[in-house]
């Protein structure tokens, strides 16, 4: 038996200890991508805060994202060539799946 959850349902789930891991911009565009993608597959997600924590990471910025994997990634479609790239709107900061 699943359960629906809603964006509020989604960011309280955070436990103290990981609700620092995304911004609420970055939470609100994580929770839009897995809703999407559980829409576009039929898949249904389990609601495993640790595992996003795990499986995701928000950076500020590119340079903050080159700090971490080098300059071998210009831009963002470098890193989409890599893995999954979701854009924050209106902010230069996005969120990787792990790769």
């Amino acid at each position: 038996m699943k359960t629906t959850v809603n964006f509020s349902q989604f960011c309280d789930s955070f436990s103290e200890t990981y609700k620092h891991h995304f911004t609420y911009e970055g939470k609100r565009a994580l929770f839009d991508y897995l809703t999407e993608y559980e829409e576009s597959t039929g898949e249904e997600l389990e609601l495993d805060p640790i595992a996003f924590c795990c499986d995701f990471t928000e950076y500020d910025d590119m340079a903050d994202f080159q700090a971490v994997y080098g300059n071998d990634y210009e831009n963002l479609e470098d890193v989409e060539q890599e893995t999954t790239v979701i854009p924050i709107e209106h902010t230069d900061r996005f969120i990787i799946s792990g790769f």
